[in-house]
């Protein structure tokens, strides 16, 4: 059986380099989950590889159909904004080993959806003025930047990825995302074990 390597950590912290980093690995084989949601698309994102983005009718659909395997919304001052993972058919633990990006508590739903063993957490840490200062940059690109959204959810961050929560959801391990190169080797190695683990 196959297992989902879930990458978390608060906003601006590198999930989105680490993830496609680790999905260009040659000595192993991950199959992307790629993430729906219902918010605008930003200026550089590219639909079906970063995420599919979806109409909140659309997901309504899913959800009366039973597809939605998790589901979080986050009440921006542009509105309520959607994120989730749905059961369409595009994961198969019987044949693949899968990475996403993800939350506490989409991790924790995936748990309890797929069994405690087929999740596994891969948290990055990074020192919060690094992320602050990416978060800026990125926000600077966009055609209509939203200044008062970053800063609500770096704040929100603060909560939703405190040191009790992390505790609470069994966090196993964290890998302090200090220099690019060094942290996919260590993540690297931790999803070679993991795997290794499930053949014996």
């Amino acid at each position: 059986m196959g297992k989902i390597f879930c990458i978390m950590g608060k906003s601006s912290s590198g999930k989105d380099t680490v993830y496609k980093k680790l999905l260009s690995q040659k000595d192993f084989s991950l199959s992307p989950i790629i993430p729906c949601t219902t918010r605008p698309k930003r200026k550089e994102e590219v639909p079906g590889i970063d995420y599919h983005f979806y109409t909140e009718q659309e997901l309504h659909k899913l959800e009366s159909e039973g597809k939605i395997i998790e589901l979080r919304s986050y009440r921006t001052i542009h509105g309520i904004w959607y994120y989730f993972t749905p059961d369409d058919g595009h994961i198969d633990l019987s044949r693949n080993h899968y990475l996403m990006i993800g939350t506490l508590d989409s991790y924790l739903k995936l748990k309890e959806y797929f069994g405690k063993e087929r999740i596994i957490s891969i948290y990055l840490q990074t020192e919060d003025g690094i992320r602050l200062q990416r978060a800026l940059d990125r926000e600077r690109r966009q055609e209509s930047p939203k200044y008062a959204e970053l800063c609500r959810r770096y704040l929100a961050d603060e909560q939703d990825f405190s040191q009790e929560r992390l505790k609470k959801a069994e966090i196993e391990k964290i890998f302090q995302n200090r220099e690019l190169s060094q942290v996919i080797n260590e993540i690297s190695h931790y999803i070679r074990k993991k795997i290794k683990e499930d053949l014996s």
